[in-house]
C-alpha cells in the first residue's frame, strides 16, 4: 500500500512537470522548423541535423555552429564559440543543482545538465518546493520531443520544398533573434547599447583591412565577448541591497 502511494506521487510529479513544460515545447517545436530548414540549406543532410538535435538543446549554439559548419571553421572555432555561447547554462545548472531534493543523485543530475535552457531553468526556479527527479525529467520530456521533431520537420521540407523557398524561409532566424534582443532592449537601454556596440564591432571585422580576413566563427566570438566586457565594465548593474 505504501509503495502504491509513493509510486502515484511520483506520477502526479511526472505529470505535473509534462503540465508546466508544454507551453515549452511548443515554442520550440517552431524554433527548431527553422533550424531544420538553415541546417539543410547550409549543407546538411536531414538526419545530420536531426542528430544534432538530438545530442544539443541549445537554439542560439546549434545556429552558430551551423554558421561555422557552412563557412568551413575549425574545430577550435566551433569549441570556443559553444563555450561562450552556452557557458551560462554551466551557471543554471549549479543554481539548479542546490534546488533538487536528496534522491537526485549524479546520474539524474547529468540529465538535469543536458535538459537545461533558459525556460526550462526558469520554470524550475520558479517552483516553491525541492525539484524531484521524476518532475524535472517530466519538465524536459515534451521541450525535448519539440526541438527534435521540429528540426526533423523542418529538414524534411527543407528537402522537398523549391530551394528558392527554403532560402526564403531561412531568413526566419534572423526575425526570431530580431524577436528575442528587442523586448530586452526596450526594456534596459544597456542592453540597446551594447547591442548597438556589437553591431559596430561586427561591421569593423568585416570591412576593416587587417581584421577582415578573420573568419566569421571568430569574429563572432570577438564581437560577442568584447561588447559583453565593454558592458560590464562601463554599464554595470547596480546591486540592490535589502534593508533589514
Amino acid at each position: 500500500m505504501v509503495m502504491l502511494v509513493l509510486n502515484g506521487g511520483k506520477m502526479k510529479q511526472f505529470i505535473q512537470g509534462l503540465k508546466d513544460g508544454s507551453a515549452i515545447g511548443i515554442g520550440y517545436l517552431s524554433v527548431s522548423f527553422t533550424f531544420g530548414l538553415v541546417a539543410v540549406s547550409s549543407g546538411l543532410c536531414w538526419w545530420e541535423a536531426l542528430l544534432v538535435s538530438m545530442m544539443n538543446l541549445t537554439s542560439a549554439g546549434q545556429f552558430a555552429g551551423i554558421t561555422i559548419m557552412a563557412a568551413a571553421g575549425s574545430y577550435i572555432e566551433l569549441a570556443v564559440s559553444q563555450l561562450v555561447i552556452n557557458l551560462r547554462y554551466a551557471l543554471m545548472s549549479i543554481s539548479l543543482s542546490q534546488k533538487v531534493d536528496q534522491r537526485f543523485h549524479a546520474g539524474r543530475k547529468m540529465l538535469l545538465g543536458f535538459a537545461v535552457t533558459d525556460e526550462i531553468f526558469a520554470v524550475a526556479m520558479s517552483r516553491e518546493n525541492e525539484l524531484s527527479a521524476q518532475y524535472f525529467a517530466g519538465l524536459a520530456v515534451l521541450p525535448y520531443l519539440g526541438w527534435t521533431c521540429g528540426t526533423l520537420a523542418g529538414a524534411v521540407c527543407g528537402n522537398i520544398l523549391p530551394q528558392s523557398v527554403s532560402d526564403a524561409l531561412g531568413l526566419a532566424i534572423y526575425g526570431m533573434f530580431i524577436a528575442i534582443i528587442v523586448p530586452a532592449m526596450k526594456k534596459d537601454r544597456r542592453v540597446l547599447k551594447i547591442t548597438l556596440l556589437a553591431v559596430l564591432l561586427s561591421f569593423g571585422m568585416y570591412y576593416l583591412p587587417g581584421v577582415s580576413k578573420i573568419s566569421s566563427g571568430f569574429a563572432v566570438i570577438i564581437c560577442a565577448v568584447a561588447a559583453s566586457a565593454v558592458g560590464a565594465v562601463c554599464l554595470p548593474i547596480e546591486e540592490t541591497q535589502e534593508e533589514t
